[in-house]
């Protein structure tokens, strides 16, 4: 294979890893937060503060030359997950 395709490779799986640390620790919080929100009682979705992160990665990706539409997506869907597991602990403490 050509050194620098594969030098190309190599970055992207560290990138690739890093993304999967990145998440890994984005969910710890995530958890954190909906034990947070059974204890007290509050909903597993927060619409305005979700508003305000699409709004704000929005802006990030555009300043990033990132697809600002892909950005809303990507979090769309991580958002998506959190509200599950949000509601799996709900369930839990019930």
């Amino acid at each position: 294979m050509d050194s620098e395709l594969q030098r190309l490779r190599n970055s992207i799986d560290n990138i690739d890893a890093a993304l999967i640390h990145m998440l890994a620790e984005r969910f710890k919080c995530t958890q954190a937060v909906g034990r947070y929100k059974a204890e007290h009682g509050l909903p597993p979705a927060d619409p305005s503060r979700e508003a305000a992160q699409i709004a704000r990665l929005r802006a990030l990706a555009q300043d990033a030359k990132l697809d600002p539409d892909f950005a809303e997506k990507f979090l769309g869907f991580i958002v998506t997950e959190v509200i599950r597991h949000h509601e799996a602990i709900r369930a839990e403490k019930k």
